[in-house]
């Protein structure tokens, strides 16, 4: 009879416990935010969400061209304005990129920076037991010095050479020497991220305490401006920057001087102003379109050209009225558009009263040199035949309505609903400089010529230096992760047998770190010079 033993039966091992579901969620989504593929896919989304800022005008940087925008596209302006079409810079959508970009970068080039930093406190690895399976191998060849002396002056070779070097003694007598070069190649990697952070900040930080403001400046000592938020055409202040932060200046326009091509494009623009800082006394300064006038807190930047006409209004009561207005360049060769408006005119002197049906207005087009042909473009920017084309109207031109309006056209709503008739003539009338235009009831009005328009542009971005910086130190990195190479070599130092005792054997392998196509003939020459090197 066979018994047979009750042996204790072992517990079942307990199923595996299942992770916090919710960390486990936020940690793989942070490996996969932090990972470079995410960065570059970022980086990409970046650049295309930039492009709707080139495609349509944007109010940081031309309220008027929005304007504009609105009124040629009713329909679709609006719709695209729900997006953030003419504030890509400002949108929510843009910022959200923006920032995951930015946590990307962060946590992708922090560990590596870590790993960065062990690799370059590490020493060169051992050398590999089986050196002929190496992707180069130079086959062992003898050397008459000692192991330990050849090894010493394998590694003096490779030194000079800016391989860092490691030699170690072999268990059977031998000795061995392990170099690497090449770690700038990561440097320049790192280099490049840390590049890309500072100019994202530098963006970040240059909206927030940044501001800018358009101007256009009409030449005459009585038409400058101070730096100040209502004399300015249109000005964006960062959400850090109030008006008290603007820095105290006044500038006059005093010269303007503008040559071009014979084709019309322009050659160069020469500004000449009296600027007066704090309260100083004026100071006669010059600046061109790629030499900014550099102030304290502020550069002015000169981006544009154009003329302002002056034309004196006789009313029918004798009164006279000279109004010195810029008009808006609309090609290449400044033909432009504006309009004149006299409110204040044909005042009863019995009364003293205004009416406001006898209010007058022109609008016109502006030819720095006209055709002969009457066209209504210009034929070259420089005044060699000036003529202003102007159509009159006469009644309330809706300025005391306190609607706001385009100040290059009349008011479109009081022409349609005749409160503002066309007076004068269906065409529009020339005229050039000293002649004068006699209307329906006696009053005229009189082109005197023009004056010198700049178009000005003035900046602060507290992060200028910082941002250029970045560029360099980014241009810097990219180069030297796209021309460097990591690159291994190992030496294998063998005491030789039989007669040549007291000599030695040299083998060599090579391992490039990356993909480095030149990697073979560099290692030839190496093993080369270094074993001519050894005696």
């Amino acid at each position: 009879m066979t018994v047979v033993e009750d042996r204790p039966v072992a517990p079942e091992a307990p199923p595996p416990r299942r992770g916090n579901r919710l960390w486990e969620l936020l940690r793989n989504s942070w490996r996969q935010l932090t990972s470079m593929r995410t960065a570059l896919v970022l980086l990409f989304l970046l650049a295309v969400a930039a492009v709707p800022g080139s495609v349509f005008p944007q109010r940081s940087v031309n309220r008027e061209n929005v304007r504009e925008y609105f009124a040629a596209h009713p329909d679709l302006a609006p719709a695209i304005d729900r997006f953030g079409a003419f504030d890509v810079y400002a949108s929510p959508w843009f910022a959200a990129i923006y920032l995951l970009l930015f946590t990307s970068l962060v946590g992708c080039v922090l560990p590596r920076l870590r790993d960065h930093i062990r690799a370059l406190l590490a020493v060169p690895p051992d050398v590999p037991k089986r050196m002929d399976r190496l992707p180069q191998h130079a086959a062992p060849a003898a050397s008459p010095t000692d192991p330990a002396e050849a090894a010493d002056q394998l590694s003096r070779h490779l030194r000079r050479r800016r391989y860092r070097t490691r030699v170690r003694e072999l268990p059977d007598g031998g000795w061995s020497v392990a170099a690497e070069k090449g770690y700038l190649k990561e440097t320049g990697n790192l280099l490049f991220h840390f590049a890309m952070l500072a100019v994202l900040i530098g963006v970040g930080f240059g909206h927030w305490y940044g501001w800018h403001a358009n101007r256009l400046l009409v030449a005459g000592s009585e038409q400058g401006f101070c730096n100040a938020l209502p004399q300015f055409d249109d000005s964006t202040l960062g959400p850090r920057v109030s008006a008290a932060d603007l820095p105290n200046f006044c500038l006059k326009l005093t010269d303007f001087d503008a040559t071009y091509q014979t084709t019309g494009q322009p050659k160069s623009f020469l500004a000449t102003v009296a600027v007066s800082e704090d309260g100083g006394p004026d100071e006669i300064r010059s600046f061109t379109v790629n030499d900014p006038l550099r102030l304290d807190g502020a550069s002015v930047h000169l981006i544009g050209q154009g003329y302002a006409p002056i034309l004196r209004f006789t009313d029918r009561y004798g009164v006279q009225q000279t109004k010195i207005v810029p008009f808006l360049p609309t090609d290449g060769m400044l033909t432009s558009e504006g309009v004149v408006q006299f409110p204040d005119v044909n005042i009863d002197p019995a009364t003293n009263k205004r009416d406001d049906s006898l209010q007058m207005g022109f609008e016109g087009v502006y030819l720095p040199t006209g055709g002969t042909d009457g066209g209504a473009a210009s034929q070259f920017p420089a005044e060699n035949n000036p003529v202003v084309y102007l159509t009159a109207y006469r009644g309330n031109l809706g300025l005391d309505a306190g609607i706001p309006g385009s100040v290059y056209a009349l008011d479109r709503g009081q022409i349609a609903n005749g409160q503002l008739k066309k007076i004068g003539g269906e065409r529009p009338y020339p005229l050039r400089p000293g002649e004068k235009w006699t209307l329906d009831d006696g009053s005229t009005l009189e082109f005197l010529g023009t004056r010198n328009v700049a178009t000005l542009s003035i900046r602060h971005d507290p992060t200028q230096v910082l941002l250029l910086v970045g560029s360099v130190l980014g241009l810097i990195g990219l180069m030297l992760s796209l021309f460097v190479h990591r690159r291994r070599v190992w030496f294998r130092v063998l005491p030789a047998d039989g007669p040549d005792a007291g000599s030695s054997v040299i083998e060599a392998g090579g391992l490039p770190r990356t993909d480095y196509p030149g990697f073979g003939d560099e290692f030839a020459a190496l093993t080369r010079a270094v074993m001519k090197g050894t005696p």
